[in-house]
């Protein structure tokens, strides 16, 4: 199988091509990405990678190199994107350009080619908020430019779904050690303040919920996949549903002298929540693992 990986050079992408890198039903990884966020670790030293995997520096926008490397591959997995954080609301321009109609280009390409599946990470941020569960059959209503953007980048693929092999993964908050880490993910920059500043930042009242995931799981459910038989159209990829205020005092357990500083205390914030998918269950298992176990492993690879 020859695989395409827009944004394999990012935080998801470089564990997946470190996980897919070593499957002998695999022969080739191509990734294609902008390096917008720099993340050059990916080539150097201890860190790169093996020669199964190759590079192509270009942009989503750019149809011509698009549909050229889209057409030497038999699957296709979409990482790029401009993301943010849940509920940050900026840059509406890029969001759309990129999250939207650069998965239109994409999808586009994929329509035109011999390439047969099609795997797109969108986002839970698709769900809006509120405070009761989402997932599933619960209606989308976006309540940010990036939500919206990749609720737009939805329906490009969705097109295809009579066509191609395609499915859509509606991903909860990533945390976790990355070679190419983000560290505007709040549990991953909680980690880094907590380590190296002994303090951390709380907006609002903390008892704000999220719904989070693994970056481990998430590489374990795009590679089981990856290769699933007749999968299904969406998936809702959450392991855990957490207020802040949890992710700071399971935090405190490992770093007891770590100040938290609430900002504009008195305000209770947006949240959103989503059940767990059983169809993703049944590719990667429950996650056995505790959250104060996951934040232990993280927390011993960072330097």
């Amino acid at each position: 199988m020859k695989i395409l990986i827009t944004g394999g050079a990012g935080y998801i992408g470089t564990e997946l091509c470190t996980r897919l890198m070593d499957r002998p039903d695999i022969e080739s990884i191509r990734v294609y990405d902008n390096l917008s966020r720099k993340n050059f670790n990916f080539f150097l030293g201890n860190n790169k990678l093996n020669s199964k995997i190759s590079f192509a520096e270009a942009e989503l926008l750019d149809s011509y190199s698009l549909r050229k490397e889209v057409a030497k591959v038999d699957a296709v997995i979409h990482l790029a994107a401009k993301v943010t954080t849940p509920f940050a609301d900026q840059n509406p321009h890029l969001f759309d350009q990129i999250n939207n109609w650069g998965t239109a280009e994409l999808s586009y390409a994929v329509e035109d080619s011999n390439c047969e599946r099609l795997i797109y990470m969108s986002s839970a941020s698709v769900y809006g908020s509120g405070k009761t569960e989402a997932g599933g059959d619960h209606p989308t209503s976006p309540k940010t430019f990036y939500g919206i953007s990749k609720l737009k980048g939805e329906r490009h693929v969705e097109r295809l779904k009579e066509k191609k092999n395609v499915s859509i993964i509606r991903c909860a908050n990533v945390y976790g050690y990355s070679r190419s880490m983000r560290f505007d993910a709040v549990i991953n920059k909680f980690v880094f303040d907590a380590k190296n500043k002994g303090r951390i930042k709380i907006n609002g009242n903390g008892e704000q919920n999220r719904a989070f995931v693994s970056i481990n799981r998430v590489v374990d459910f795009v590679d089981a996949l990856l290769i699933a038989e007749n999968p299904r159209l969406f998936y809702d990829l959450v392991d855990r549903n957490l207020s802040i205020n949890d992710v700071a005092y399971t935090l405190k357990e490992f770093f007891p002298e770590m100040e938290m500083l609430y900002v504009d205390q008195q305000l209770s914030l947006r949240q959103i929540q989503v059940r767990h998918d059983p169809d993703v269950i049944d590719l990667i298992g429950e996650n056995e693992e505790s959250f104060a176990d996951e934040l232990k492993r993280f927390i011993s690879k960072m330097a």
